[in-house]
């Protein structure tokens, strides 16, 4: 019995060996793209080169969008580690990683051991979890504190927790709270606050309010949340007007911000997302929302399936989307998932392999096809090298859902469901990995190589009706912005001295500096080159040209 004990924990350690490789493994493997994963190492970036951790910048000027954390974060691992791509990358995976752990260590406490395991394996393979733990975007961490806060308060509510328990799980997901607020701003309160409202309305358990130690939580949310956002406002006097009207409820109200999507937009993002268990998702939001044996006691997964609900619903009604927005339903619809994967009968399980290895049939049957998607941006030879990527993909995904069937047919019912989450997994990051043959066209970095023997600590860079998010950081370096402002116009308004507001204005500027670099657009391009300006194009790529002023040599 012993020897047998010991052979499972061994078989567990490899298991969690093997998988923090293949989760970490490719951070450093591609080149950042934009925008998100350009602006946001660019920002911790400048952070470490200024000393400058209270007032964000992006490209130089002031960006009051989100709150520091992930910047904070990221500064850090640049200055511990340099500044790479996997450092850049490192806040995401490590707090998709973490996610992972709280729903498995709340799952196991709240549904039992099986449901548990079965829940980390749902999320650790779903399509968007994989995939956006793998970008550097704000909404990962979001996600942890989120559910750090969600899964905090429904350990608090556990029947047979003692009342030193249920404080301190109070006390902790209002900590997680601050944190989220932190992350990416109010929604990290907003969210679950309206999901607990939502909860208590609908059970008419106004019992739980009481509970929730106000007194203590909301000071401990404020030590933790408040200090930046008053030295910030201190330092920045024009930051509260725009960091909580514009960015929080003009965001959400209003179609200001370009992100306007139909209603049903979040549907087949969520359907992508949660591949490859989308069949049992029914069952489980009706798992969800099964009355409870008994009424009067609280009910984790009709909680769990509002949180999702809430998380959907509010943002479909926003003015503004990203497919990235719903990321923190999925944690709680792993639960529910990973719920009916621990109740319901192996035959039953059995025919929910069939989707996946359909999908990856149809991937392998669309890998020949593939060029069709070629554009003037994207051309055929970039998604030619992405294609054996593209067929590894579907290829695992086929063979995960085949060894599951069959798995599931002999009743070894552990076994298929990891080997159904191994092909989720692997299927993904292949996926992702090999979009790195798609940088020439999403990414600055090899137009950085070219133009590095033209760097010269004293030579003006401008980017001329254009502004790359992934330049700086390969660069190492801001550029002046020419006639463009986008999501950096609030920040100019506060200094406008850091851009030039026409081509005129460059056109003077660049005549007088010899030396100087401008990433253009072709079409920019052919308007200076009919002004005579003085150029010689050192670099170009599918996007850009980059010309220097011949007047002196590098």
């Amino acid at each position: 019995m012993t020897s047998q004990i010991l052979s499972q924990r061994y078989s567990l350690i490899l298991l969690a060996v093997v998988f923090i490789a293949v989760w970490f493994g490719n951070l450093d493997y591609r080149k950042l793209t934009r925008p998100d994963e350009g602006r946001y190492a660019e920002i911790a970036r400048e952070m470490v080169a200024t000393g400058d951790w209270v007032t964000p910048r992006l490209n130089g000027i002031k960006y009051f969008e989100k709150p520091p954390l992930q910047y904070w974060a990221t500064a850090a691992a640049y200055r511990v580690f340099g500044e790479h791509e996997w450092t850049a990358r490192w806040w995401p995976a490590v707090t998709g990683l973490g996610t992972i752990l709280l729903v498995f260590l709340a799952g196991r406490r709240l549904f039992g051991p099986a449901a548990g395991w079965c829940s980390a394996l749902v999320l650790a393979s779903c399509v968007a979890h994989v995939g956006l733990g793998h970008m550097n975007t704000l909404d990962m961490g979001l996600t942890f504190f989120m559910t750090g806060t969600l899964l905090a308060f429904l350990l608090a509510q556990q029947a047979g927790a003692s009342a030193a328990e249920r404080r301190n799980w109070s006390l902790a997901a209002w900590a997680c709270a601050a944190l989220a607020v932190l992350s990416k701003g109010l929604i990290g309160i907003v969210l679950p606050g309206a999901m607990l409202a939502a909860y208590v309305l609908l059970q008419r358990d106004f019992s739980l309010l009481r509970g929730l130690q106000w007194r203590g939580g909301l000071s401990l949310f404020l030590i933790i949340a408040a200090p930046w956002f008053v030295l910030v406002q201190h330092a920045n006097p024009e930051f509260a007007r725009f960091f909580f009207v514009h960015e929080h409820f003009e965001r959400f109200l209003t179609e200001g911000h370009l992100r306007v999507q139909p209603w049903w937009y979040f549907f087949p993002m969520l359907a992508a997302g949660m591949l490859p268990w989308l069949t049992l998702l029914p069952q489980a939001l009706i798992r969800g929302w099964r009355i409870h044996p008994s009424p009067a006691a609280f009910h984790p997964a009709r909680f769990l399936l509002i949180w999702a609900v809430v998380v959907f619903a509010f943002f479909s009604a926003s003015g503004s989307k990203l497919p990235s927005y719903i990321l923190p339903v999925f944690p709680a619809l792993a639960l529910l998932t990973g719920l009916v994967l621990a109740e319901i009968g192996t035959r039953q399980l059995l025919w929910h392999t069939i989707p996946m290895l359909a999908a990856g049939i149809a991937i392998v049957a669309f890998v020949p096809h593939a060029s069709s998607m070629a554009s003037r941006y994207v051309p055929a030879s970039l998604i030619d090298a992405y294609v054996p990527w593209i067929l590894a993909a579907g290829l695992v995904l086929a063979i995960g859902g085949a060894c599951a069937f069959l798995l599931f047919r002999r009743n070894d019912r552990a076994a298929a469901v990891l080997g159904m989450a191994c092909g989720g997994l692997v299927a993904t990051q292949l996926a992702i990995t090999g979009h790195d043959s798609l940088a020439p066209s999403y990414s600055g970095y090899h137009i950085a190589q070219d133009i590095q023997q033209h760097l010269t600590k004293t030579s003006h860079f401008y980017s001329v009706r254009t502004y790359d998010q992934t330049l700086p950081f390969y660069i190492k370096r801001t550029v002046t912005l020419v006639a463009f402002q986008g999501e950096l116009a609030y920040g100019l308004e506060q200094e406008p001295q850091l851009s030039l507001p026409d081509i005129e204005s460059f056109e003077r500027a660049w005549r007088s500096e010899p030396g100087a670099l401008a990433v253009v657009e072709p079409h920019t391009y052919a308007e200076l080159e009919g002004r005579r300006l003085p150029m010689r194009i050192v670099a170009r790529d599918l996007r850009r040209i980059v010309v220097r002023n011949p007047g002196a040599a590098p």
